[in-house]
């Protein structure tokens, strides 16, 4: 039985400017009002980053608009702490003391009730890296058109 995920927010700029290497799922610890809001879909990724400090992992500038009928006012971009195993913790802050990755959150989602995070570990693009995947994106287009209007 395949699992049902239920994808709240995309961050696509993350495939833009980084060139992705392992991707981690890992949970994040919300307050009840946030989990209501990430339910809603009151959320953006963009800009946001994660770091490893004192062993454990946070994400950082992720908006979460707060819920508007919550009592309890709660800063809508405060670090919020990721939930990972320490072996995967220990890859992470392995992988990112070589020079040049950084972790970024790729996906929110809820995966059987549970609010997780994607995380992607990658390394910057340079400005033609960008250039090379637009002209490959718009001549795969170009294909797909083209073989489409030819099975009419």
């Amino acid at each position: 039985m395949a699992e049902k995920i239920k994808v709240i927010i995309n961050n696509r700029q993350a495939f833009r400017d980084f060139h992705i290497d392992d991707t981690y799922e890992a949970g994040l610890e919300l307050f009840g009002n946030e989990v209501k809001s990430l339910r809603g879909g009151n959320a953006n990724l963009k800009g946001s980053f994660a770091k490893v400090e004192k062993g454990q992992v946070y994400i950082y500038n992720m908006h979460i608009t707060p819920y508007e009928f919550s009592r309890e006012e709660t800063d809508p971009v405060r670090p919020r702490k990721l939930l990972l195993h320490k072996t995967q913790i220990r890859q992470i802050e392995v992988k990112l003391l070589q020079k040049g990755f950084s972790l970024i959150p790729i996906k929110a989602y809820f995966k059987r009730g549970y609010a997780k995070v994607e995380l992607g570990i990658g390394r910057g693009k340079k400005l033609y890296d960008k250039r090379h995947d637009i002209k490959k994106k718009q001549a795969d287009r170009e294909m797909q058109k083209a073989l489409r209007h030819r099975n009419r």
